[in-house]
């Protein structure tokens, strides 16, 4: 663990974790660390690994060898349920919503309120859909609208939301503002930043530099395949961190 970090608590850590597909080694022998109450970024060029670190953490791949570590438990791999019920949710670029399902249907999505225990409780859910948008301060006017017609920043917000209310502490972003103009990208990354403050930790992936500077509290360069170097981000700039992506081994 580098000297900054030693005092933190970590959430999960990856340990001497190698992927390869075929001849191709997509991670070679990675590990890394994600605090508690913090933001981690990963950053790296096309084809560098932070995908597949992921889909490893997220359960939807098995590292060949290595261990991941969930505040102290130790596991050879996930599975998405094993990834669940450690806390941990991974928003995609795709989000996985259902734009026919308004705003309160997409956040109890599989976890409805019943009375009775078979009837749905739409009032309930609205409710309960409202405080949380407003204690996470995400501008939806209209909860009942269907997340098809929502903007691309507001079905972000929608996939953040339903990640936090069923009950996951390490939210993992997937290139979280990727297809978003300026504004959008300044409203989720102002939400994202906004998350450790309410006891959340938060995994980020991103190709936009600057964002990462933004929002992230340590920063992991990967180069292929390997974590090259960990930096705090007082320690570093924008221009410091793009030469060290771009750099050869």
């Amino acid at each position: 663990m580098d000297e900054s970090n030693k005092n933190k608590n970590v959430f999960v850590s990856l340990k001497n974790i190698t992927k390869s597909f075929g001849k191709i080694k997509a991670l070679d022998d990675v590990s890394m660390e994600v605090f508690e109450n913090e933001i981690t970024a990963i950053v790296g060029d096309n084809g560098s690994g932070k995908s597949t670190l992921i889909k490893i953490l997220s359960g939807t791949l098995r590292p060949d060898r290595g261990s991941i570590h969930i505040r102290n438990i130790n596991y050879r791999h996930l599975t998405p349920g094993l990834a669940y019920k450690n806390g941990m949710a991974t928003v995609y670029q795709d989000l996985s919503l259902d734009n026919h399902r308004d705003i309160a249907g997409n956040i109890f999505l599989g976890r409805e309120i019943t009375k009775f225990g078979f009837i749905i409780n739409y009032k309930e859910m609205y409710k309960e859909s409202e405080k949380l948008i407003k204690a996470l301060n995400i501008n939806i006017p209209y909860l009942k609208t269907p997340v098809g017609y929502l903007s691309g920043g507001q079905r972000q917000s929608v996939a953040i939301a339903r990640a936090i209310f069923q009950g996951q502490k390490l939210i993992i972003f997937d290139e979280p503002t990727a297809a978003m103009g300026i504004k959008e990208s300044g409203a989720i990354n102002s939400l994202i930043k906004s998350l450790p403050k309410k006891g959340f930790s938060v995994l980020i992936i991103s190709h936009d530099i600057y964002q990462v500077f933004d929002i992230a509290d340590n920063i992991n360069i990967m180069r292929h395949g390997k974590i090259v170097e960990n930096v705090m981000k007082e320690e570093t700039t924008p221009t410091d961190l793009m030469k060290k992506i771009s750099s050869s081994l």
